[in-house]
């Protein structure tokens, strides 16, 4: 099973910041899943991704949170 990481509730940078740990523990090609409902995670886990070098898989909107799919580079 992937790795959930449930950042609910967390505003700006607390999801990044999470998700940045739960990342570095990680072997490389782990997949990690992230809840979050900070309307700026929006922007801010597809640019840490983008500066960390690990892969945004995918990001979609389920209603009152978004769901982020990043494997581990």
């Amino acid at each position: 099973m992937d790795d959930v990481i449930d950042a609910r509730s967390l505003i700006c940078p607390l999801p990044v910041l999470r998700l940045g740990k739960v990342l570095r523990s990680k072997s490389k090609g782990t997949i990690v899943t992230i809840w979050a409902d900070d309307p700026v995670a929006v922007i801010d886990i597809p640019h840490y991704c983008t500066l960390s070098g690990n892969r945004l898989i995918s990001q979609s909107d389920i209603g009152e949170y978004q769901v982020y799919v990043v494997e581990r580079m």
